[in-house]
């Protein structure tokens, strides 16, 4: 199951990715809350070692972390996606990979930075994605997870005027409590917020995780 719906993930987003980058590459522009969450993640990972933007898309919260002194690279499934994050942001490293078999060695990050990156999971794949999260983080490295709040799964068909073949989720915070900890995360804080308007967003809650894997 997970490989057909890795590659349904895969070329939805491939279809998507010039459309995606144009719609939403400044996002973090009228997004303030998103940004305070980055700049607190900052402030821990900063100096301690490499980052990932986990599911980056075209690359603007790797951008707005490196704008931050952070030292930060970016990984996600979509070839084309990739292409356009390397063309918006030529002095970044983005290289593809998938959340369910990280290309990342054991213990190697300070930090992800995930903002929705689980958007497209069933909750049955969510303790494989947290897994490798926590596998490659090194201990007292920091997961700042975002996610979309709810309890429901909506299938879409067409995004932008493009065919598409994907589900998005919606999970609530407790679920995500459990399956990171259960990876053998310590959940630090949760903070939610309403959704930003609908020009600026999808009208849904919003949720913000701050984990750490435990030293020793």
């Amino acid at each position: 199951m997970s490989k057909d719906i890795t590659r349904s993930i895969r070329e939805s987003y491939d279809r998507l990715a010039e459309e995606y980058a144009s719609r939403l590459f400044t996002e973090l522009e009228r997004k303030p809350f998103d940004r305070v969450m980055l700049d607190r993640f900052a402030d821990e990972v900063r100096g301690s070692g490499e980052v990932c933007d986990m599911g980056c898309g075209p690359g603007h919260v790797a951008r707005f972390l490196r704008d931050a002194k952070v030292q930060v690279f970016g990984l996600d499934l979509s070839p084309r996606m990739i292409a356009e994050a390397r063309r918006l942001n030529p002095d970044i490293t983005f290289c593809e990979g998938d959340v369910l078999g990280l290309p990342i060695l054991d213990g190697s990050l300070a930090g992800i930075a995930a903002f929705y990156a689980i958007v497209n999971f069933p909750e049955e794949l969510l303790p494989r994605a947290f897994r490798e999260m926590a596998r490659v983080l090194q201990p007292g490295g920091v997961l700042l997870l975002a996610f979309h709040v709810g309890d429901q799964a909506l299938q879409e068909d067409e995004l932008w005027g493009h065919a598409i073949s994907m589900n998005f989720f919606l999970f609530p915070p407790s679920a995500i409590r459990r399956h990171l900890e259960e990876a053998g995360l310590r959940v630090e804080n949760i903070f939610e917020r309403l959704p930003y308007p609908p020009d600026v967003e999808y009208q849904s809650r919003r949720a913000y995780v701050l984990a750490r894997k435990p030293r020793g």
